[in-house]
């Protein structure tokens, strides 16, 4: 029971908490815009914030605990009772995997599951996920199919945190004449501050790259193996077979919340290509 409580996962997860509340603290203590704003009896803007802080921690916890999109022995019966029952006109059939033309599905040498298309075995995880995008250590999970929205509005979050934090934290800073007596005074507010740069720099930069995968509907592993992987071997360094123009792709992305049979995608897009 301990040792799986106090795993990697939890320890980093209690990091992150007590590290964000803990910046937070430091910036209702000293004499920062929101401490004045409680002296006047102004508590709209300190709530705001506060309201951020937690929705950010919120969808921290969501991404984090989340099941990522795991491929289960469950998916592959599916899939074969789905493809049996065709003609049937079983409405599940556009939530499950198919297979088209010649295409077949790998079956993982790990997990021993038939991988859909686009998705990968994670070895931190030791588990496959649909539309793999990478293994985040921050949060101590796969980023998949099912928790890629969240991850991104996770860092939208953060990063409007963030840049308030940081408007935030230079308006306490306290001036005197001498460089040690400064240091002695703003020695907290500074490491508070010196924490929110770091991590406005990082949020910021993994937002941007990621919301320009995602209007390209690619991810991070075909990004970084794009010539290594089965399926976009043939395709051009510019070719995306999923590519379905900046709309639909952040209309997938955003608000299509069942399984994408990104098979039916891929073949659409090769045979408009013959």
């Amino acid at each position: 029971m301990f040792p799986n409580l106090i795993s990697a996962g939890f320890l980093i997860r209690v990091f992150h908490a007590a590290l964000t509340w803990a910046v937070t603290l430091v910036l209702f203590l000293f004499e920062t815009d929101l401490r004045r704003s409680e002296k006047r009896g102004e508590f709209l803007q300190p709530v705001i914030f506060l309201l951020l802080v937690f929705c950010s921690m919120l969808l921290y916890f969501v991404t984090s605990l989340m099941d990522p999109g795991y491929v289960t022995f469950d998916d592959e019966l599916k899939g074969r009772v789905a493809r049996s029952n065709r003609c049937g006109g079983d409405e599940k059939e556009q939530m499950l995997p198919v297979t088209q033309k010649a295409h077949r599905l790998r079956r993982c040498g790990y997990c021993m599951v038939q991988q859909p298309m686009r998705s990968k075995h994670c070895q931190s995880c030791q588990h496959c996920v649909r539309r793999y995008d990478h293994h985040c250590p921050w949060i101590e999970n796969c980023v998949g199919e099912r928790n890629h929205r969240f991850f991104v509005l996770y860092l939208a979050m953060q990063l409007a945190v963030l840049l308030w934090a940081f408007h935030i934290a230079w308006s306490g800073f306290r001036t005197e004449a001498a460089w040690n007596d400064w240091l002695r005074v703003n020695t907290f507010l500074l490491l508070a501050f010196i924490i929110i740069v770091i991590f406005t720099v990082v949020v910021m930069l993994l937002l941007v790259s990621h919301l320009y995968l995602v209007s390209n509907n690619t991810t991070t592993w075909e990004f970084m193996s794009h010539h290594r992987i089965s399926y976009l071997k043939h395709c051009g360094s510019e070719e995306n077979p999923f590519d379905q123009g900046i709309l639909g792709n952040l209309w997938t992305f955003f608000c299509v919340c069942k399984t994408v049979v990104w098979e039916r995608i891929y073949f659409r897009a090769e045979e408009e290509l013959v």
